[in-house]
């Protein structure tokens, strides 16, 4: 059985690398790499720290509007497949590769797997929520994280190839925490102790691309008066040059981190601050509390718990949340125990 694998944003290079080295003992596993992200901070890296294989397929399509990016992957993502034959495409999450993965399969009549499907913020402004519903409306099979998301699917009329297999990220955080501990080097280099910094995330369009929202952020940040690490995705670099921002004293630019630094700067966090919808459950499972600068959340789960507030871009309640938030319960089993590679193989092997 041939599967291609369809990767391009580091949120899905993480959720492939213990699946591809778990297919690739059953199946005849093709790895493509539409190139969504390319700096080597935001793609290489991730290979080379998690061990996965290096692409059969680069594409390299790189950055551009929506419907350039998604029409130049979809073309030659058709190219690929028509030249494989693969029994079924593979797709992870919520980005533009995965929606041209799973828009050139459909129209070849190629069986769809989606890894992290169900998941809903219900904001039809966020690209991401359109790419999840379309790409959950064409998959054969539907591997999702939590029982929220297979009740989101249910509510839509999807309840065939529904399967709760637990969060994937879970799979390898554990074996990835430890090498991070053993190996990243992240906090002697930025002179840090562990909590007494809060670490930022801030990436989303929703933020990046409104000078309002961008600016309450740095500006909640600035009057927080606390050291706050703030790794700067590039399209988030690009628009605090474009906007004209200062940025305070306090905050720590530096370039994007591998993942390894990334879980490091995580854990030993007092908070974090980030629109990430993967730094959001990786807060809660490492503890950490989170404050999430969007006006919404997919893990719902994490804010039930307490362990999680939204905010969005209100300046107002990004300071009082700095200073006061403070969670103190237990998390739950939400996301599963850790075994949702070896029931995703299962399932595709009986499929």
């Amino acid at each position: 059985m041939k599967i291609i694998s369809i990767v391009g944003a580091r949120p899905q290079f993480v959720k492939a690398a213990p699946l591809s080295k778990e297919l690739r003992k059953n199946f005849r596993e093709i790895l493509l790499h539409t190139g969504q992200h390319y700096d080597h901070n935001m793609s290489p890296i991730f290979f080379k720290e998690l061990s996965i294989p290096k692409p059969d397929y680069n594409l390299g399509i790189g950055s551009g509007s929506h419907g350039e990016q998604t029409g130049k992957m979809l073309g030659a993502i058709e190219k690929i497949l028509l030249k494989e034959e693969p029994d079924l495409v593979l797709v992870y999450g919520d980005t533009n590769s995965t929606l041209a993965g799973a828009l050139a399969a459909a129209k070849l009549h190629i069986p769809i797997a989606h890894v992290e499907a169900g998941l809903r913020s219900y904001n039809r402004k966020m690209p991401e929520e359109i790419n999840r519903v379309v790409v959950d409306h064409l998959s054969d099979l539907l591997f999702c994280p939590t029982e929220t998301a297979v009740s989101n699917l249910k509510l839509e009329g999807i309840t065939r190839g529904v399967f709760n297999t637990g969060d994937i990220m879970l799979d390898s955080l554990s074996s990835s925490l430890k090498a991070a501990q053993r190996k990243s080097r992240t906090l002697e280099k930025l002179n840090l102790k562990s909590k007494t910094y809060l670490y930022a995330t801030v990436h989303r369009p929703e933020n990046t691309d409104n000078r309002r929202n961008l600016k309450n952020i740095l500006d909640a940040f600035g009057e927080s008066d606390k050291t706050i690490v703030f790794p700067v995705h590039p399209r988030t670099q690009r628009m605090i040059k474009e906007f004209k921002l200062k940025i305070p004293k306090n905050i720590r630019m530096i370039s994007p981190v591998g993942y390894l630094d990334s879980l490091q700067l995580q854990v030993s966090a007092k908070k974090v601050l980030t629109d990430s919808g993967g730094i959001q459950k990786e807060a809660y499972v490492l503890k950490v509390p989170c404050i999430t600068l969007r006006t919404e959340t997919e893990w719902k789960e994490t804010v039930k718990d307490g362990w999680n507030v939204v905010v969005g871009a209100n300046k107002e309640k990004i300071i009082d949340s700095i200073k006061n938030f403070s969670p103190k319960g237990k998390q739950n089993n939400y996301f599963g125990t850790g075994d949702s590679v070896s029931k995703i193989v299962k399932i595709i092997s009986n499929y």
